[in-house]
């Protein structure tokens, strides 16, 4: 499935052809205690199939995607294979699956650390969000591929936001002063998959320390490198499945494309 493309003569005025393999890196190790008590969110069923399996599928789809690295819950990495082995996918994409770290950041690096060094361009892409569209999934692959170093694929701000002064320990819970109030139209909400050029997410996780709870954003990180991060346009359906009201609109989304996809 991979394509290598063949390196311009020294007096060519043409670029180098870039190579277009593609991996997606899906961290899988949270808990999502906002769906309340029960399996890790990742291994919730959607449609009677779990969102994990649904999100690897998202993934799969993109005929640009030769491989796909499932980071799982550090001591759940032999249920998460089983799992994957009984929803097998129908395409020649690979699936590898590795136990992530206490912190998003260290189960993405785990993630990128298996990662073969012929693929050059890198989508994270978060098993919560289990319906982006593979037209999606290809356009941050296309913009990497174009020669960003870091792609993110978000959507306008459909509501006014509000900039407050949080009220925490003592005060938390009382009413929150505003303190400015953000041009929206200046405003995207992100979404995943999000894309890199392997070299500029590898020095972004060598580089980045690891603090707290790490970061949740690499195209953050990306960022503080003082990289240049695009947007392209994302889709209503990459929403993330968060809480128990997701799981409704999730089952809904699905339940349209079967009625008109056969999906």
């Amino acid at each position: 499935m991979s394509v290598s493309g063949q390196s311009a003569n020294p007096g060519d005025s043409e670029s180098p052809v870039r190579p277009t393999r593609t991996a997606a890196v899906i961290p899988a190790a949270g808990r999502g205690v906002r769906l309340g008590p029960g399996a890790p969110k990742a291994l919730r069923p959607l449609s009677g199939t779990p969102m994990l399996v649904h999100a690897v599928r998202a993934m799969a789809r993109s005929r640009s995607v030769a491989l796909v690295v499932v980071v799982a819950p550090p001591d759940g990495a032999d249920e998460v294979r089983r799992l994957l082995d009984a929803y097998p996918l129908t395409g020649t994409t690979d699936v590898v699956v590795v136990p992530g770290g206490e912190t998003r950041q260290e189960s993405v690096r785990r993630g990128l650390a298996v990662v073969p060094e012929d693929v050059t361009c890198v989508l994270v892409h978060d098993a919560a969000r289990p319906l982006v569209p593979v037209d999606t999934v290809d356009a941050v692959v296309a913009a990497v591929r174009e020669g960003a170093p870091a792609v993110v694929p978000a959507l306008p701000l459909a509501d006014t936001v509000k900039q407050v002064e949080p009220r925490t320990g003592d005060r938390a819970g009382e009413p929150e002063p505003v303190v400015g109030t953000p041009d929206r139209a200046l405003l995207r909400a992100v979404q995943t998959p999000q894309g890199f050029d392997r070299a500029t997410l590898v020095e972004a996780h060598e580089k980045i320390a690891l603090e707290g709870e790490g970061a949740t954003d690499d195209a953050g990180m990306v960022e503080r490198l003082g990289a240049e991060v695009v947007v392209v346009p994302g889709h209503e359906e990459a929403f993330k499945v968060t809480r128990p009201l997701d799981l409704v609109l999730a089952e809904a989304v699905l339940a349209r494309r079967r009625a008109t996809d056969g999906f």
